[in-house]
């Protein structure tokens, strides 16, 4: 007596080769995110040039109409320095609106770190990033605009 195979269901097959096209696809998209490489953002076209402190109060008055217009847009953004935080690998310049306390921050590329180690408090510079967005913080009763990918504009 030989043993006998039972025929695999034809379904349970489509169902693990759907399964595997599936995660393949999710890995390639995961390593394309984490990969993805930027242009520099001094040799990219702003969509807006603003002043700091027109840029906060147009958050200020309505971030949800502010975020829309500049999220994910290159923006200079011209301004006073008022204060610098060195991070681990990267430098924050931070412009501040001294009566309500909000600011615009921007975390500087990797390539531009020395020109932005170099700035001082006080400097008027003008800086080119992406615009992450601004919101409002309840705890510390100020809005906040946060800009990625920075650097001096020149």
């Amino acid at each position: 007596m030989g043993v006998e195979k039972k025929p695999v269901n034809l379904w349970v097959k489509r169902i693990l080769v759907t399964i595997t096209v599936i995660a393949l696809l999710g890995v390639g998209v995961i390593w394309y995110i984490f990969s993805e490489k930027f242009t520099d953002t001094v040799d990219v076209t702003a969509d807006y040039t603003v002043n700091a402190l027109d840029l906060i109060h147009e958050f200020e008055k309505d971030d949800a109409a502010a975020n829309k217009k500049y999220a994910e847009k290159i923006v200079v953004v011209n301004g006073r320095v008022t204060e610098i935080e060195a991070a681990d690998t990267t430098v924050n310049i931070k412009m501040t609106d001294t009566t309500s306390g909000s600011y615009v921050i921007f975390a500087f590329q990797q390539q531009h770190l020395a020109e932005a180690k170099s700035l001082q408090e006080g400097d008027s510079v003008g800086i080119k990033g992406s615009c992450s967005g601004g919101a409002y913080s309840k705890i510390l009763e100020t809005e906040f605009i946060t800009f990625k990918r920075a650097a001096l504009n020149k």
